[in-house]
């Protein structure tokens, strides 16, 4: 049972309307108690009802509202209290200091949650969502953490699990039968339950490109030879003047960044210098960038002059683009199109924003495989990718061996794929894993 009662800040530090102090434990309301006077002395200590009044900072008081949360209804599972004051480093500071005056210690990283973890209000997948959920920076991230929150993915494994249990309770009803025949008979049953779980775990993994975008963005690389347009179309796919345009080449001599997000997915859009021949030190070294651009990039975008024939240097990038996946675009048809390929292409003016909308749902076509996300359980977290690789592994171990071994040494590797799934659900995890998934937490959470 967890005894010390934890306190910190779980709003950002710094200025800002308002702050928010939390503290959870058997002594919060008691601690709390002696820092807050409500101002309507009439007013009893109500859960879930918030109350105005003065919070004692030591030397001075800050008018504020207070909260408490009863256990086990509450984040924590435990007696939670929450000072809703002023925002400024100072105030809550000095919140903070009086409640260690008090008997209180500092929370550390994702306590609040590893505590909600340990009492049983989430699942370890669920925290982690928690988690996801605060540093998501697209839509489709945040879709793919309230998946988690939600528990979709515990109840997953768990039925995974349930199923090892019954093949596990299936391997001891007939180890009291030795008889050949039967216990062939037990490895063919058990063989096509593996089987069953080995294609689900399969799905799952299958979901992991997907969940690489929605997590990192899409890395698309703009390329081609000098003067072609980049830094304008990287313009106007950003809608701001991210890159310097002029008309003299080889203007752009480094990588240049700019993301948007578009249909929920993040697109990271890297403008490369122009790809030419040149005896400038400083331009080659932004031509190697862009050809080590093209070869890490997701996706890239190679643009022509449509207003010109194609010359050398314009093959050239088709063949060291042609491996990529990869959208040609031909630029300045607000001047005139002479550029004929057989591959398609997308004829664009970014100078004046013809046909941009029309590039972004290729490359979002381009970038998930046909334009469709998926509404099931995306695997987003690495965690959850590593072990369910390591499962798919001792399940491939298991379906080698099983007409080989015994039945109770094929019953000691399923007991330990079961284990293995453990990771995710929280059954049978080690506590090292615990401590090390909570610490990447903020403060206060």
């Amino acid at each position: 049972m967890i005894e010390d009662t934890i306190i910190a800040l779980s709003t950002p530090v710094g200025k800002s309307g308002i702050g928010v102090v939390r503290m959870s434990g058997k002594e919060s309301l008691n601690i709390a108690k002696k820092m807050f006077t409500p101002l309507n002395k009439n007013i009893g200590i109500i859960p879930n009802l918030m109350v105005l009044g003065n919070i004692d900072l030591g030397s001075t008081k800050d008018l504020g509202f207070f909260v408490y949360f009863k256990a086990p209804k509450s984040y924590t599972g435990e007696d939670i209290v929450e000072f809703q004051c002023h925002g400024g480093i100072a105030v809550t500071q000095k919140i903070i200091e009086k409640a260690l005056s008090l008997g209180v210690r500092l929370a550390e990283p994702g306590e609040f949650s590893k505590r909600a973890f340990l009492n049983g209000k989430m699942t370890l997948d669920q925290a982690e969502g928690v988690i996801d959920t605060i540093n998501a920076e697209s839509e489709s991230e945040l879709k793919a953490s309230s998946s988690l929150q939600k528990g979709i993915l515990t109840k997953t494994i768990l039925d995974i699990q349930e199923k090892l249990i019954d093949v596990m309770s299936e391997i001891e009803v007939n180890l009291d039968y030795p008889e050949h025949d039967i216990e062939y008979a037990t490895k063919e049953k058990i063989n096509e339950e593996i089987d069953k779980i080995y294609k689900k775990i399969c799905a799952l993994l299958n979901t992991e490109q997907q969940g690489k975008i929605i997590k990192n963005g899409v890395n698309i690389a703009i390329v081609g030879k000098t003067n072609v347009g980049k830094s304008s179309l990287l313009n106007s796919l950003l809608g701001t003047e991210q890159a310097i345009v002029t008309d003299i080449e080889g203007t752009t001599r480094d990588i240049v960044i700019g993301s948007i997000e578009y249909n929920g997915i993040k697109f990271n859009f890297l403008d490369t210098a122009g790809i030419r021949t040149t005896n400038d030190k400083v331009e080659s070294i932004g031509i190697e960038k862009a050809k080590q651009a093209i070869n890490e990039s997701d996706i890239v975008i190679l643009v022509l002059d449509g207003s010109k024939e194609l010359d050398e240097q314009d093959k050239q990038n088709l063949e060291l683009t042609k491996n990529k996946k990869r959208i040609i675009v031909t630029n300045k048809i607000d001047l005139k199109n002479i550029v004929k390929l057989e591959e398609e292409t997308i004829q664009i003016s970014a100078k004046n924003n013809i046909n941009i909308d029309k590039l972004k749902d290729k490359i979002f076509e381009k970038a998930i495989d046909g334009g469709n996300v998926s509404n099931t359980l995306i695997l987003t977290n690495v965690r959850h990718i590593e072990v369910l690789k390591k499962a798919k592994k001792d399940i491939e171990n298991i379906k080698e061996t099983i007409f080989d071994n015994s039945l109770d040494l094929v019953s000691l590797d399923i007991r330990q794929l079961y284990e293995c799934l453990g990771e995710i659900t929280g059954e049978t995890i080690d506590e090292k894993v615990i401590d090390q998934i909570f610490s990447k937490f903020c403060l206060g959470k």
